[in-house]
């Protein structure tokens, strides 16, 4: 009967721990398998009304609906994020791909933002992209 005991421990111990079972935020922070999607390029345009236009192009390793590049946001340095772009399904048949995200709102007195990449399975990170952002037109 013990034995049973630790068996169903064990079991809920599994399920509890399982990846779609973690926010994004968590699985960023105990990564399965650490391939990540990766921003490879990344640009930046001013908009009016002082917000910004992100053009962000992604390559990601995974060509299943089940693992793939979810998202990428706007970042400060600090963790700040002002921009989150969805990606709603995968882009097996497309790798790379580039996605845009227009009227972002970023204070004045930030001029360098970094964009990262986010998949199903392991949250934030991958290789991100450091940009400046472009001055008043």
């Amino acid at each position: 009967m013990t034995r049973g005991r630790a068996t169903s421990l064990i079991l809920v111990l599994i399920f509890a721990c399982a990846p779609g079972d973690r926010s994004p935020e968590e699985s960023s922070s105990t990564p399965q398998d650490q391939q990540f999607p990766d921003v490879i390029d990344a640009s930046a345009s001013n908009e009016p009304g002082g917000t910004y236009a992100f053009e962000v192009t992604i390559s990601s390793p995974y060509d299943s609906p089940a693992r793939y590049a979810d998202a990428w946001r706007v970042k400060s340095a600090d963790g700040t994020v002002y921009g989150v772009r969805e990606l709603l399904h995968d882009h097996a048949s497309e790798q790379p791909f580039t996605r845009s995200l227009t009227s972002v709102p970023i204070p004045d007195s930030i001029d360098t933002v970094i964009i990262e990449g986010r998949d199903l399975v392991n949250g934030w990170g991958g290789q991100t992209v450091q940009i400046q952002l472009p001055g008043d037109s």
